[in-house]
């Protein structure tokens, strides 16, 4: 009988999630991963051979999604990568294995785990994570490619068939909307952004689009990124070495920069100059004591958040209807799941069928000489009717599946092969 292949299944899918809702955004920062840790997880987990996992790093989440089923192996191999214990991260982290795993995955794609419901930014974040770790592992898991593929799906229709989105909500744009309530007289504030990431040009780009010709510069530490962002939103950028001197002059400083430390300090603000900053970094790239200057206000990403409730509410009243949507896919998913784990059974199944349609149109030719072309046609159509039958009984009735299979094996072949041998 068949050996069947034992693949990645949802009883392995497990994520192990630190997000906002129980961690501050400082501690959030503790967890935080970065690109050049993914080269030594990677390598640590496969040298151990613990199977596959992904790491999603934002500033409202850090989330391992892993096929294996050690997976607080995966996780303390994660919290050696970034320098931290294991049962720190335990205490803040929120473990979820199967379906609730899988259903999760899909509600972060969906936006519905965001801080800001419908933000939907994080597709894009877990699309680039999970396309990094699979560079590094340079081969793709085929249970985590379909999931991807599936989030995204469900990203797509949601954002296309509800108004979960209705009202600009993300974290760039709560910077830009809070700047809009509390400045006056805008288009005259020297504004300065620091990093040009993801969340740095979405922040550029509502500005732009929010604000009358507004007076901003950008800088990067990586200067060709800060001119290509320069040239695309037509506006100036400035030496990552001249920040110190163009912040004597900033009114509005925003920071979206990626540092694993605090990069900006109340040193950086000694004239007593009026100054907001919005710091959208995790971990934060700000120290707090700038605010010991008292002209000096600062708003970081959990602040942001409060600003904007009203969009949510509106946009919670959507809600229904895009779990109706990942309650469909979800169906498919496990329906592509249960028929991938039982494919060895109805290729089998099928292969039989066709040795046997082999052996009696080989007899047929033998006898008339010519066989019919309409003839091999109609074969062909009910060996795949009788397949598709057997498919449909062992997909709706899984547990009898091996039965039915090693039943089909036995009258299909072992008998007839016992007859042979009988007669000769």
């Amino acid at each position: 009988m068949l050996q069947y292949s034992n693949i990645h299944q949802t009883s392995n899918f497990a994520v192990l999630s630190i997000s906002y809702e129980k961690a501050d955004a400082e501690t959030r920062g503790k967890f935080a991963f970065f690109d050049e840790n993914i080269k030594n997880f990677v390598t640590r987990i496969h040298h151990v051979d613990l199977g596959d996992a992904f790491v999603v790093s934002t500033c409202n989440r850090t989330e391992i999604y892993t096929t294996s089923p050690n997976y607080l192996l995966i996780a303390e191999e994660y919290c050696k990568t970034i320098g931290v214990h294991l049962t720190d991260f335990l205490q803040f982290a929120n473990i979820l294995t199967k379906e609730e795993a899988l259903i999760h995955l899909f509600r972060v794609a969906a936006g519905l785990e965001s801080q800001i419901i419908g933000d939907f930014e994080i597709i894009g974040q877990i699309k680039k994570a999970y396309s990094r770790f699979k560079k590094e592992r340079q081969n793709s898991n085929p249970y985590l490619e379909r999931a991807i593929n599936a989030a995204i799906q469900i990203s797509k229709r949601i954002k296309n068939e509800t108004g979960i989105s209705t009202g600009a909500a993300s974290v760039s744009y709560a910077a830009v909307h809070y700047i809009l309530n509390n400045q006056k007289k805008i288009t005259e504030k020297n504004i300065l952004l620091l990093g040009v990431g993801e969340i740095g040009q979405n922040t550029v780009e509502n500005l732009v689009k929010h604000v009358y010709q507004p007076k901003i510069k950008i800088a990067n530490r990586t200067q060709e990124k800060a001119e290509k962002i320069s040239e695309k939103y037509n506006i100036p950028h400035v030496d990552y070495a001249d920040v110190d001197q163009e912040l004597r002059n900033t009114d509005i400083l925003i920071v979206a920069t990626g540092a694993k430390h605090p990069i900006i300090n109340k040193s950086h603000f000694p004239n007593g100059k009026e100054t907001l900053v919005i710091d959208l970094s995790i971990p934060h790239n700000v120290e707090k004591n700038v605010t010991e200057n008292e002209n000096v206000t600062l708003i970081d990403v959990d602040e942001l958040s409060k600003q904007i409730q009203e969009t949510i509410q509106q946009r919670e009243k959507e809600i229904p209807k895009a779990e109706k949507i990942i309650k469909e896919l979800m169906k498919e998913f496990l329906e592509w799941e249960k028929k991938r784990k039982l494919a060895p059974n109805i290729h089998h199944f099928k292969a039989v069928l066709k040795n046997m349609e082999r052996n009696e149109m080989h007899q047929f030719y033998r006898k008339n000489k010519y066989i019919n072309i309409t003839d091999m046609e109609l074969s062909d159509k009910m060996i795949q009717k009788i397949t598709n039958r057997f498919a449909k009984f062992i997909i709706d009735n899984p547990l009898k599946a091996e039965e039915i299979s090693k039943l089909m094996h036995e009258i299909l072949v072992e008998q007839p092969n016992n007859e042979f041998n009988e007669k000769h």
